[in-house]
């Protein structure tokens, strides 16, 4: 019950967080090296939740999940490149909004498919699968779209990656299988290990960059808001139009729409400088409303229309 409390004011958290460590960075400027070991600790809480199965539910529901991975890393770096010509951002603000459109799902989409009432073993499905994918995609493509403004270290980022994710949840999933009771004992404690780990990524992300975020141009901002809701609108319309239900069009739209968005700013960090990290920096925030905001809409329509069914089912059987 308190994850779930937790769960439904995550966004608030994060918003609250992140004007906490915008007027007062201080406490937090010190603490930009522990990005990387948290985001590797938030990747080994959801191996630790994954099973062999979730692993071949991928291969159990291929349509759906192919969709959204083709959409993921089709569209959204698309849709980045274009805003950052639309608006004329600058090249490190541009690689950074680009490296977060290449990012894989990011673990905060299986919290808002859950609020949504989406198919979360879907969500689950589709993040390993994006995030198996990224290994090899996400520098590829930063690479790709970002070539006329810098110069990226495929080899190294590809590198980073593994070691921040690909490592961390293979040994959550071993440990998982062969460690049940280890798995067992810290079961209950993970979503909260998890959730403060992003709130203390976003606190740090937004306490080193408190200078910069005061002084953003709205351009930047709207950047970042439109590559999130188009994300969730192509995400959801398309697979509408591709013939999948409801509630898969819903799983699908908020795990396009949904970036790994600390992954992204490990990565503008580490390559690129602190200001390729703004993009990511406001994304993650960002998309934590839209998408809380989202799935209480398609949540409020659920209950409705169970409503709805509930009480002509009644009056068939007054009658």
């Amino acid at each position: 019950m308190l994850f779930r409390s937790v769960e439904r004011v995550f966004p608030f958290l994060a918003v609250a967080v992140s004007l906490l460590a915008w007027h007062n960075p201080q406490p937090l400027m010190g603490l930009t090296d522990a990005i990387i070991p948290l985001l590797t600790i938030i990747m080994f809480s959801m191996g630790l939740t994954l099973r062999w199965q979730d692993f071949r539910r991928i291969w159990d529901k291929p349509e759906p999940i192919a969709l959204g991975v083709i959409l993921q890393f089709g569209l959204m770096p698309l849709i980045a490149w274009i805003l950052c010509q639309i608006f004329s951002l600058p090249d490190d603000i541009a690689t950074g909004l680009i490296i977060v459109g290449a990012c894989a799902g990011g673990t905060a989409s299986n919290v808002m498919t859950f609020l949504a009432r989406g198919d979360v073993a879907l969500s689950v499905s589709m993040t390993i699968a994006s995030t198996l994918w990224g290994l090899l995609l996400t520098p590829w493509l930063v690479a790709f779209y970002a070539r006329d403004s810098i110069e990226v270290d495929n080899i190294g980022m590809l590198l980073m990656i593994a070691k921040i994710v690909i490592l961390p949840i293979a040994a959550g999933v071993l440990i998982n299988r062969f460690l049940p009771q280890v798995q067992q004992s810290v079961h209950q404690y993970l979503p909260s290990i998890a959730t403060g780990s992003i709130l203390l990524i976003i606190a740090i992300i937004v306490a080193a960059n408190a200078d910069e975020l005061s002084a953003v141009s709205i351009s930047v901002v709207a950047a970042v808001i439109l590559h999130n809701l188009s994300g969730f609108a192509s995400g959801y319309g398309i697979a509408r139009w591709n013939g999948h239900t409801e509630v898969q069009a819903r799983t699908i739209a908020i795990e396009v729409g949904m970036q790994n968005s600390g992954l992204g700013v490990a990565l503008a960090n580490s390559f690129f400088g602190p200001m390729a990290a703004i993009p990511g920096a406001l994304f993650s925030v960002w998309q934590n409303i839209a998408g809380a905001v989202l799935a209480g809409f398609w949540k409020w329509r659920t209950d409705r229309a169970i409503k709805q069914l509930q009480q002509a089912r009644s009056k068939g059987d007054c009658q």
